[in-house]
């Protein structure tokens, strides 16, 4: 029963509140029909402007893709060779203009949804000091991006497909754009390395290489059989991989940055192509070798390497003394 008289009296309270003729009056200034109208109006503009941009970057984005595929067909007709720099280049071309394109619409479309709102882009900008000055300082990287971007690919320094070192970073180049640089690693990582953080580029898809292949040995080693039998299996293999530039050369001794000792063979190799040579001549060593009968150590065996000699310290000779 308090209940029921409790709630009649709070609805009694909100009749005399709305009622109130103060509020009334302020609500009434409001054109309701004219705020709906324009809040829906705003609304479907917005989604209609969405909708048209998204067109835009499919159909922009697709006239791209087969202009730039029909290029690379027609240069594969005319090229033979596997990695041809031409289709390399006609990638990295594509890749920048498809991430360029993307930006471009990105921009235009919140151009648009900010007018459309009534927010007056041009003046904001020009007007807020402060804000403005904040958008420079954010924009600061995206320009140092940009142009460390462009001065890469106007120098041809990397190309997409080639196989680069970035930072430490080893694997192929997946894609250039105007902000990043993206790398897969052998493991299938793709790394995002900013334009402007790139210091140092190896490019491992220019010339020619050189595979080291190292065999582990122990200090007690017939170092020179050895050599021999590794000469051997190089005159055996010459003109066998047409991947092999000129005559493999078995350097010698030397010592590995774990301290162990190896005989070291050099072979010079097309990019591309060095990782199977090298694991072609070193199981072609290691077959020949074991058939010898030499041992090799199972793990690395540290050696000291040799020190300059140092002078024999002094030593002192004492007289015996003379007893009576």
């Amino acid at each position: 029963m308090q209940l029921i008289t409790l709630a009649s009296q709070t609805s009694a309270n909100l009749v005399q509140y709305t009622n109130n003729t103060v509020i009334n009056r302020y609500l009434n200034n409001f054109d309701w029909n004219k705020i709906v109208a324009d809040l829906t109006s705003k609304i479907v503009t917005i989604i209609l402007l969405s909708i048209l941009f998204l067109v835009i970057a499919k159909v922009g984005k697709s006239i791209i893709y087969h202009v730039f595929h029909h290029r690379d067909l027609k240069k594969q007709q005319q090229s033979t060779l596997t990695n041809d720099p031409g289709r390399k280049r006609n990638k990295t071309i594509y890749s920048l203009l498809e991430n360029a394109y993307n930006y471009i619409v990105l921009f235009f479309w919140l151009y648009s949804i900010l007018s459309v709102m009534g927010i007056p882009v041009g003046t904001l900008i020009a007007g807020a000091g402060i804000f403005s000055l904040a958008i420079g300082l954010g924009a600061q990287g995206f320009v140092s991006d940009i142009v460390s971007g462009f001065f890469i690919l106007s120098e041809r320094q990397i190309e997409v497909g080639e196989h680069v070192k970035i930072n430490g970073i080893d694997g192929f180049v997946a894609a250039v754009g105007l902000r990043t640089t993206q790398v897969r690693s052998a493991t299938g990582t793709v790394n995002f390395i900013p334009n402007r953080n790139i210091s140092t580029i190896s490019n491992l898809s220019r010339g020619n290489l050189t595979s080291l292949v190292d065999i582990r040995i122990t200090p007690e080693a017939p170092i020179k059989k050895i050599e021999s039998i590794m000469q051997d299996v190089n005159e055996k293999k010459k003109g066998s991989n047409s991947d092999v530039i000129g005559d493999p050369l078995v350097f010698g001794t030397v010592y590995l940055a774990d301290g162990s000792l190896a005989v070291e063979a050099c072979i010079t190799c097309k990019n591309g192509t060095e990782d199977d040579v090298q694991a072609e001549y070193l199981q072609a060593y290691l077959t020949a070798l074991q058939e010898a009968g030499i041992d090799l150590p199972l793990s690395p065996q540290t050696v000291q390497p040799p020190q300059k000699p140092t002078a024999p310290a002094s030593t002192q000779v004492t007289t015996p003394i003379k007893t009576k």
